[in-house]
């Protein structure tokens, strides 16, 4: 059994940092720092969080972006084997957000492509990871 004695319980209105009431308790946000998902969002970032897709930007000279990845051909189908735009507003949105992250650049002389990938979750503290291993 963990040792949580020493940890306030979720519904204790003394702690107003729990349940997104109030300022943050124990260093642990009181809120999402992010924005709900629209659909298009939602699609973007599955796709894009997919490591078997691999999903790029290209942005051209004129400053026009274009995100897409290739769709391998489906045997059963037929269909695929094609490269599949992704919604820009959508794409921006995320990144602006914070949510995607784009790799190092390769340049040619009209466009600069760059990989897009999930932005980490930066994951638990070291020490509440120190204290649940402890317990465990």
């Amino acid at each position: 059994m963990p040792f949580t004695a020493d940890l306030p319980p979720v519904s204790d209105t003394r702690f107003p940092g729990r349940l997104g009431r109030g300022a943050p308790a124990h260093g642990v946000p009181a809120v999402r720092a992010c924005t709900p998902l629209g659909q298009d969002e939602a699609d973007v970032l599955r796709i894009v969080a997919d490591a078997r897709t691999p999903v790029f930007v290209t942005e051209f000279a004129s400053g026009r972006r274009r995100y897409s990845y290739w769709r391998p051909l489906d045997s059963r189908t037929g269909r695929g084997g094609c490269y599949v735009a992704l919604p820009t507003a959508a794409c921006d949105a995320l990144h602006a957000a914070g949510r995607i992250s784009l790799g190092e650049a390769i340049t040619d002389p009209s466009r600069t492509t760059y990989r897009v990938r999930a932005a980490h979750d930066p994951g638990p503290a070291p020490r509440a990871v120190q204290r649940w291993a402890r317990a465990a």
